[in-house]
């Protein structure tokens, strides 16, 4: 349960850098100060997590960040019984210890976990607020400044991994997408330390093979890895090579296709 989980707590001033797109951020702070519930749709990679992590900061308020997988169960978010010092003691998850404090629990990818961890987020996205726990008898309220969000990215999953209707509308829902080119040069350069003028042929790079998604490539490049191949360059490697290592490597096994995308590289850069 552990390696699943981290918390984070900061202040405004070190906010993990975030540039807005919209208005996502007010959009968030009001759903905070409302007790509503957030749901996060949009591709991998293109920021999710990061904003929450530069609200949760800018906010003040503790963040347990959950990152979901096929074998997540609802004992892992609310806690089990385990053997301390010869004795059985319960000890709280992370969904119960931010239900306890205050706190912002982010489950990451919640569709990826099992059905039954749905079922438990239900009392905690509507007017009640509760989280009963059947193995202590409990019913927590939740603690003034608890929020709930999760993220998922519907343009992967299959019919098999999706959320239900009655799961989504419980949930105040914000789509996000990669940046428009500019911010997102803006993005790489900040966070790579290379300048704009070199990361800007990356973006429009990142730009094209992304119409490629659903083709060649299941998934377009996302800023994370422009900014890893941004991060390669500034530390003084060549420029093909990082692009390969960064943006070509991770996106396919394929040879051929690995092929096509390296001639597609050799046409924007030359």
């Amino acid at each position: 349960m552990d390696g699943d989980m981290t918390l984070q707590q900061q202040g405004a001033a070190t906010a993990p850098f975030y540039l807005a797109q919209g208005g996502e951020c007010a959009l968030f702070e009001a759903a905070s100060q409302n007790d509503l519930p957030v749901l996060l749709k949009g591709p991998t990679g293109c920021g999710k997590t990061r904003f929450v992590a530069h609200m949760a900061a800018t906010l003040g308020r503790p963040l347990y960040t959950v990152a979901c997988h096929d074998d997540l169960s609802a004992a892992d978010l609310i806690g089990r019984y385990l053997l301390k010092g010869g004795e059985t003691v319960w000890v709280d998850g992370p969904l119960t210890r931010a239900v306890r404090e205050g706190a912002i629990c982010y489950l990451d990818e919640v569709v990826e976990a099992r059905k039954d961890v749905t079922v438990v987020l239900h009392p905690l996205t509507d007017d009640r607020r509760i989280l009963p726990i059947d193995r202590t008898g409990e019913e927590i309220e939740a603690a003034p400044g608890f929020m709930l969000v999760a993220s998922y990215n519907p343009g992967y999953q299959n019919i098999l991994k999706t959320l239900k209707p009655s799961t989504r509308q419980r949930f105040v829902a914000m789509e996000f997408d990669f940046p428009a080119p500019d911010l997102e040069t803006r993005i790489v350069s900040r966070e790579s330390g290379l300048p704009e003028e070199r990361s800007r042929a990356l973006v429009r790079l990142a730009g094209k093979l992304r119409t490629l998604k659903g083709q060649d490539i299941e998934e377009g490049v996302s800023t994370r890895l422009v900014i890893y191949a941004a991060t390669l360059i500034a530390t003084g490697m060549p420029v093909e090579r990082a692009i390969e290592a960064a943006m070509i490597q991770p996106l396919t096994d394929d040879a051929d296709i690995k092929r096509g995308l390296l001639d597609l590289v050799t046409a924007v850069f030359g």
